[in-house]
């Protein structure tokens, strides 16, 4: 595919780097800058979904759990209602209970206390969990958290054999909170050929060069509408749905892998871009048509 046409665009919207692959092949590529690794921020919550589902299915934990179990020697002393019925399922999907975000990236570097994950479950449960989407950093780094207890590594230990190797992605750089947990919903570095192989390995229902990295229902649930949210598309397990039944790997500043199961496609952008939701309109506008 000749993306000459699309250069203007990836300048106006800080596109770094856009590839896209059809039928496992890359048929497009185009770059206004080095392939370097960088911050790709929420999208490294994937990342953490695909490492809940390797764990589960290595019989470290259960997305049923009750995080009062799961969690028992962090909780409050007196833990509401709504904590006492949110499971590990409600990490991935932003419907956990609580009212506001907390995590976020503008915040952590001023957070006083080092143990976030006690911080985090004092937070109160306001709503049932599964009845309202607040998007919330607060799950994906515990669910994170737990498998790493679970597995007694961090979680770039956890993926490396099971994941980024077999990928052909050399150990990389993630952030880590205060108590040394790799940081499950951010602060994840890669360049856009190592993204991109995660948009291809779930397009292909998690098989890779003849190995099932991950299990072939935690891909298909990962990338299914489990909540509602403020977009018609909906939210997987820390998958955003998006237009033509697709979903991605989403980050600040339009870090994109758009899987289309409909064209066998995958739409991978790393960018600096201050307007996401409209460049992700123009990728479908422009470039979905062509495939």
């Amino acid at each position: 595919m000749d993306l000459s046409f699309f250069r203007n665009r990836m300048e106006q919207y800080r596109v770094i780097n856009l590839k896209i692959s059809q039928h496992g092949e890359t048929i497009g590529e185009l770059d206004t800058d080095d392939r370097a690794r960088r911050n790709v921020y929420s999208a490294s919550k994937s990342f953490t979904s695909a490492a809940v589902g390797i764990a589960q299915r290595e019989g470290l934990l259960s997305i049923d759990e009750r995080l009062v179990d799961a969690f028992a020697d962090d909780l409050p002393d007196h833990p509401d209602d709504n904590l006492r019925k949110a499971t590990v399922r409600d990490l991935l999907t932003m419907a956990l209970g609580q009212r506001t975000a907390f995590l976020m990236g503008g915040e952590r570097p001023y957070i006083r206390e080092d143990d976030w994950v006690k911080l985090s479950l004092s937070i109160p449960f306001v709503y049932e969990p599964n009845t309202h989407f607040v998007y919330n950093n607060v799950g994906p780094h515990l669910a994170g958290v737990l498998v790493q207890r679970r597995a007694g590594c961090d979680l770039v230990s956890y993926l490396t054999p099971r994941l980024f190797a077999p990928l052909g992605i050399r150990r990389p750089t993630w952030e880590t909170d205060p108590m040394g947990y790799t940081f499950g919903s951010g602060g994840l570095f890669l360049n856009v050929d190592e993204l991109h192989k995660l948009g291809q390995l779930y397009l292909q229902d998690g098989c890779w060069e003849g190995r099932q990295l991950l299990p072939v229902e935690w891909v298909h649930e990962s990338l299914r509408k489990q909540v509602d949210n403020d977009t018609p598309y909906g939210y997987g397990y820390l998958f955003w749905g998006g237009p033509k039944g697709s979903f991605r790997a989403d980050g600040k500043y339009a870090q994109f892998s758009i899987i289309l199961r409909d064209k066998e496609a995958v739409i991978t952008t790393v960018s600096e871009c201050r307007d996401a939701a409209r460049l992700l309109d123009v990728i479908f506008e422009e470039i979905y048509p062509k495939l």
